[in-house]
């Protein structure tokens, strides 16, 4: 059982507040993927719970007990990190054994925990071998599996596929999310890749400039952001965001033409929100819509995506079939679905109802 409190935790190196103020709470047996630009602090959130770096203000509770002056290796808390940190003179065997010597288990123990882990990793045969004779890939299972050896309540992981090729990415995060299935700790992970967060987690918090933006399943994030930050982070393609005028009825573009919507909230300065499977691409002009000029279109295969400018300068992006073929500078235009817009306030971008 693992239940974590993060209260008004703030991070200052030297003069430079770099978290402001952290409240979150992890629930046993979850799986939290904290997301969000390089230099966001979601990396240095994780360390502060591991007790790599002390927490300047605020208050870290594990299981009711306040883990502020504890030890790291009091904790707990077992950590990956995005660099392996396996020793190159150690075999896989004694690199996963390490810690759990440190514990002070005996050797039939550690053995047991070993030969389990590596079963669950798919290790058994490369129990010998030095890290240099590893794939990335493996190395990264290695890391893991180090920390599982440990049995701790808690699995932090910071970028753990990062140094990865695509592939590798895709096979070592099915591994993870297998693993997360059979153990069912709680695991924290640290990634700025968005569809790593949508797959994985059981819980999103988005976090910016050090704060938390929202807290929220991948649904949650996908179809109800709190702000356009959020909109625009979450999501592949990125959420179109486009300025534009509301009289009630109708939201317009200048000289770009207007789409009508029911139910807005307001009239005056919006900003809509919309994502690739929301709009529809209408070769040619006069109908209700905003006019646009095709750019160029990625083919996928079992998809495709069109992206053309709309007259403001706005990039969009269209979800089309394979099929249906766009040329670059075809004029074209642009209706929305019903009931798929998302509407913000021009001023702080906060989410608008309906």
């Amino acid at each position: 059982m693992a239940q974590l409190s993060l209260r008004g935790i703030k991070k200052r190196f030297r003069e430079t507040e770099v978290l402001h103020g952290i409240d979150l709470e992890i629930g046993d047996r979850e799986f939290v993927v904290f997301v969000g630009p390089s230099g966001c602090g979601k990396s240095t959130l994780l360390r502060l719970i591991a007790g790599l770096d002390p927490i300047t203000d605020g208050e870290f509770v594990l299981n009711g007990r306040s883990m502020n002056d504890v030890a790291p290796s009091r904790r707990g808390i077992a950590m990956v990190f995005q660099s392996y940190a396996l020793y190159p003179h150690m075999d896989v065997y004694e690199n996963m054994a390490f810690g759990a010597r440190l514990m002070g288990l005996d050797k039939a123990h550690v053995e047991r925990r070993i030969a389990e882990a590596a079963r669950m990793l798919r290790l058994e045969d490369l129990l010998k071998r030095r890290p240099r004779e590893l794939s990335g890939g493996q190395r990264q299972r290695v890391a893991i599996g180090r920390a599982l050896v440990r049995k701790p309540d808690v699995f932090l992981l910071d970028e753990p596929l990062s140094n990865l090729d695509a592939a590798l990415r895709s096979e070592v995060r099915l591994e993870i999310a297998r693993l997360h299935r059979e153990i069912g700790g709680t695991m924290i992970y640290v990634t700025h890749d968005q569809v790593e967060a949508m797959t994985l987690a059981d819980k999103i918090v988005v976090m910016n400039n050090g704060r938390i933006e929202q807290v929220g399943s991948p649904r949650d994030l996908y179809e109800t952001p709190a702000n356009t930050f959020v909109a625009a982070f979450i999501g592949s393609p990125r959420m179109t965001l486009i300025p534009v005028t509301s009289d009630g009825q109708r939201l317009a573009i200048a000289d770009g033409g207007a789409v009508p919507l029911a139910n807005l909230p307001e009239a005056g300065t919006l900003t809509l929100g919309l994502r690739s499977d929301a709009v529809r691409l209408q070769r040619g002009t006069g109908v209700d819509g905003f006019a646009a000029q095709v750019v160029y279109t990625e083919y996928l295969g079992d998809n495709a995506f069109v992206y053309a400018r709309l007259a403001n300068g706005t990039l969009l992006a269209a979800r089309t079939t394979p099929n249906d073929l766009f040329v670059p500078d075809e004029a074209v235009t642009v209706t929305v679905e019903p009931g798929a817009a998302h509407l913000f306030s021009a001023e702080d971008g906060r989410r608008l109802a309906p």
